[in-house]
């Protein structure tokens, strides 16, 4: 343990963050990309850290690693592609997805494995990996800025390596025993109170440092699956494959309220708001709404469309890559839950499409934002604005 950088009694994560990255740098033991303030700092011995890796028998074993993008992390993703083990590297922010799978060239040369371990590499060779891609994943590997020899992990501060723990923990791709590893410099290893600790915070089994492997020997659990409660909205706007996660838990009778959805009952778009309006419209006369089904091919029109004549141009969404195997109405249930209920929808699943009218353009848009990542029956949607508009009427 450093004790220069033992925090004081009281410290919060965010002391120790800055205590971490402000001793980084002071001590010239920083390395590009600089400064290493409010990322998974860059460190020099960063490479001879990861190559203590293939020592260990948990890498040995292992025939599938995901690993973090951080920049103290590419020898680890450069010793796993080296070793012909399948490599997942998270999509930076889970903007895209959850992973993507680095696939070098065939006849890859040493020199063009080192570049497919880099940032740029991973961008160049890689392949999305979407939610139903049966992942199997024997070992992770994340970055830190600081951790205890007990297993204790602080990140950077945006929750990112956890949440993707979790989201693996939903989708199968990881066990209760997974071994966890984390590359740090020898500085970075403090003390850590358990008190700052909370229950989506995860832990790790194995620390490489430049000089030391430690096997922390960890009993506090690593996290069950995503905490609903403790997700907001913004996050899952931000995160799309958080939306198929959670729709895929709701429908197997999970609890997955958001942080923030108690405040937004009084909005009548809250998805319970939303449900309560499906079922309303569920116990109207059929004749209320207008709708004709010949074999795959139907047609749904909301009652309420012609209060909205004459509101200018209606806009389409097409979703395409919809599975034979899903029906009309769990894409209507979906299209409840994202809070993108169209004027129209036109399902041809036949032609493994469908089209939604919106009212304007706007609307459009933010139904193509919401429906963003969904995934239906093993395929992610394709959503995207329809390439021919039409006038309204």
């Amino acid at each position: 343990l450093c004790p220069r950088l033992c925090p004081p009694p009281g410290a919060s994560k965010w002391d120790v963050r800055e205590k971490v990255w402000d001793y980084l740098e002071a001590s010239g033991l920083a390395d590009f990309p600089r400064p290493v303030h409010r990322r998974i700092p860059n460190f020099k011995g960063s490479r001879q850290a990861c190559c203590s890796v293939k020592e260990l028998d948990v890498f040995d074993r292992a025939r599938e690693i995901k690993v973090d993008p951080d920049k103290p992390l590419e020898g680890v993703r450069l010793a796993a592609l080296q070793a012909r083990k399948t490599l997942l590297v998270p999509t930076p922010r889970l903007r895209t997805g959850l992973f993507n799978r680095i696939v070098p060239p065939s006849g890859a040369t040493k020199e063009i494995l080192r570049i497919c371990a880099t940032s740029q590499g991973i961008k160049e060779y890689s392949v999305p990996v979407g939610l139903d891609g049966k992942a199997r994943v024997d070992l992770v590997v994340v970055g830190s800025v600081a951790v205890s020899e007990k297993g204790w992990r602080i990140g950077k501060g945006e929750g990112y390596a956890d949440m993707e723990y979790a989201m693996m923990v939903s989708m199968g791709a990881v066990q209760a025993d997974t071994p966890v590893i984390t590359i740090v410099h020898d500085c970075q290893v403090v003390d850590i109170a358990e008190e700052l600790l909370d229950d989506h915070d995860l832990t790790v089994d194995y620390i490489l440092t430049p000089t030391r492997t430690i096997k922390t020997n960890c009993k506090r659990p690593k996290p069950q699956g995503i905490i609903w409660h403790k997700v907001s909205y913004e996050m899952l706007e931000k995160i799309p494959i958080l939306k198929s996660l959670r729709y895929r838990e709701k429908q197997t009778g999970k609890e997955v309220a958001l942080q923030d959805e108690h405040s937004d009952l009084a909005n009548a778009n809250t998805p319970a708001a939303l449900n309560e309006k499906a079922k309303a419209e569920n116990t109207r006369p059929q004749a209320a709404m207008g709708s004709a089904q010949i074999g795959q091919h139907y047609v749904e029109s909301d009652s309420l469309s012609p209060r909205l004549e004459g509101s200018g141009m209606i806009t389409t969404v097409y979703v395409g890559n919809i599975p034979p195997s899903v029906r009309v109405s769990e894409l209507k249930c979906a299209l409840r839950e994202f809070r993108a209920t169209p004027l129209r929808l036109n399902w041809q699943g036949a032609q493994h499409r469908a089209f939604l009218d919106y009212k304007d353009k706007a609307t459009a848009e933010s139904a193509v934002s919401s429906l963003k990542g969904l995934s239906l029956g093993g395929n992610t949607l394709r959503v995207e604005l329809a390439k021919n508009q039409r006038n309204k009427g």
